[in-house]
C-alpha cells in the first residue's frame, strides 16, 4: 500500500567541511522491514555540526572524505507513504518519530536489546543502520527507516515539537542505565542543553527533585520552568560542589546526568554524589578527562556511558508526552525551511538568538 509520490527528491549531502549541497535524488523505496517516510520536520542535532566539522563518527569505511553525497540529519519526524513486502505494524498515513540507530539484530549486543552498542556499527553488509550516521538522514524530502526504529506518535503534536522526542528518548536512557528513578530521589543535571532541559523535563515528571547547573541563566530559567527546583548558575558560585551538597543536606545528590562534556565535569560530578551514588555521562568530552576513580572507589561510586536514545526509551518518552507530563514546546527556538538549510545550520552553530533547536521543515 503507497500513496502518490514523486520519483526524485531534494536533498542536501555532504561536500566538504562546513559544506552541503543541494542536489536532486530518487527517492528511496523500502525494502522488507521498511517503511518510507515523508518528512514534516528535521531538528540540527550537535552531533550533525560536528559531522559538517570532522566528518562521520565510528565508520569503518572511510575511502570517501566526509563521505561525500551522504544526507545527514537524524532527528525526524514524518508521515508514513509506503510500506515494505510484508509490513505491516504501520499504515500508511500514520506520524512518526524515528530512532537513529537499527541494530544487525545479529550480534551480542543486539541480542541483548543494546541495538545503540551494535558490535557491527556501520557494518550495512551486516544489517546495521544509523540514519543521518552510516545511511542517509532527514535532511531531504523522505527517507527509508526500518520498522524497529519508527514509533507512531499522536496527533495532537506538532511536528516541529515533535523532533524533541528522540532527545527526549536520550535523556529516558540515561535515566534508565541509572536504574530508574524513584520519586524523591534527588538528581543533578549538569549542562542545560537540550538533552541536560529534557532531562530536567523527564526526571520532574518521574518524580524527581532535580537541580540544573550551567553557565547561562536563560537556560537556567528555562530549565526551571520545565521544573528544576534548584538551578546553579557555575560563574556566580565557583563551588558548584559545596552548594549541590548545601541542597542536599550535606549528603550529596543520589544520581548525576552529565550533558555538558566539559572536561572537569566529570569530576565534579563524581564529588556532588552521595556514597553509593550513580553517574551517567550523556556528552562527548572534547579532550579527554582526567577522572578521580580514587574517589569512585571509596565510596562506591557508579558510572555510566549512553550512546543515543537506545532500549525503547523514545517509547517511554511519547508516554510522557501523550500523558501531558512532557513539555516539549519551549525548546524549540527557531524553524526554517528546508532550501534554507545553509542559514539554519549557521544559526544552530553560532547559537545565533541563543538557539536552542533549530528545526527545519519541508
Amino acid at each position: 500500500m503507497t500513496e502518490a509520490f514523486p520519483k526524485t527528491m531534494r536533498a542536501w549531502v555532504l561536500g566538504g567541511p562546513w559544506e552541503l549541497v543541494p542536489t536532486e535524488k530518487p527517492v528511496p523505496m523500502p525494502g522488507s522491514a521498511e517503511v518510507l517516510i515523508k518528512i514534516q520536520a528535521v531538528a540540527i542535532c550537535g552531533t550533525d555540526l560536528e559531522i559538517l566539522e570532522k566528518g562521520l563518527p565510528a565508520q569503518v569505511d572511510n575511502e570517501l572524505p566526509f563521505h561525500k553525497g551522504l544526507v545527514i540529519g537524524h532527528e525526524y519526524v514524518g508521515t508514513v507513504v509506503s510500506l515494505g513486502p510484508d509490513v505491516d505494524e504501520f499504515q500508511v498515513g500514520d506520524r512518526v518519530a524515528v530512532e537513529v540507530h537499527a541494530g544487525c539484530g545479529r550480534c551480542e549486543r543486539c541480542r541483548q536489546g543494546m541495538y545503540t552498542s551494535c558490535l557491527n556499527y556501520s557494518r550495512r553488509e551486516k544489517g546495521h543502520r544509523a540514519n543521518g550516521l552510516t545511511t542517509d538522514g532527514g535532511f531531504a524530502e523522505y527517507v527509508v527507516n526500518h520498522v524497529n526504529t519508527v514509533h507512531k506518535i499522536p496527533e495532537h503534536i506538532p511536528w516541529d515539537e515533535a523532533t524533541l522526542i528522540v532527545t527526549a528518548g536520550t535523556a529516558m536512557y540515561a535515566i534508565d542505565v541509572l536504574g530508574g528513578l524513584v520519586a524523591g530521589d534527588t538528581l543533578v543535571v549538569v549542562g542545560p542543553g537540550p538533552i541536560g532541559l529534557m532531562a530536567v523535563a523527564c526526571a520532574k515528571a518521574l518524580g524527581a527533585r532535580v537541580i540544573l547547573t550551567g553557565t547561562r541563566d536563560n537556560r537556567l530559567e528555562l530549565g526551571r520552568s520545565l521544573g528544576a527546583d534548584y538551578v546553579i548558575n557555575v560563574k556566580r558560585q565557583p563551588d558548584v560542589v559545596e552548594e549541590v551538597r548545601r541542597l542536599t543536606n550535606g549528603f550529596g545528590a543520589d544520581l548525576v546526568i552529565e550533558c555538558s562534556g566539559a572536561p572537569n565535569a566529570v569530576n565534579e560530578g563524581l564529588w556532588m554524589l552521595k556514597r553509593g551514588g550513580r553517574i551517567c555521562l550523556a556528552a562527548f568530552s572534547h579532550e579527554p578527562p582526567v577522572v578521580d576513580t580514587a574517589y569512585m572507589v571509596r565510596n562506591n561510586i557508579y558510572m555510566y556511558g549512553i550512546r543515543g536514545e537506545g532500549q525503547m526509551a523514545v517509547r517511554r518518552a511519547i508516554g510522557l508526552v501523550e500523558q501531558g507530563r512532557l513539555n516539549l514546546k519551549p525548546l524549540v527556538t527557531h524553524r526554517f525551511r528546508l532550501d534554507d538549510l545553509p542559514q539554519a545550520i549557521r544559526t544552530a552553530r553560532e547559537r545565533a538568538g541563543d538557539a536552542i533547536k533549530v528545526v527545519v521543515l519541508p
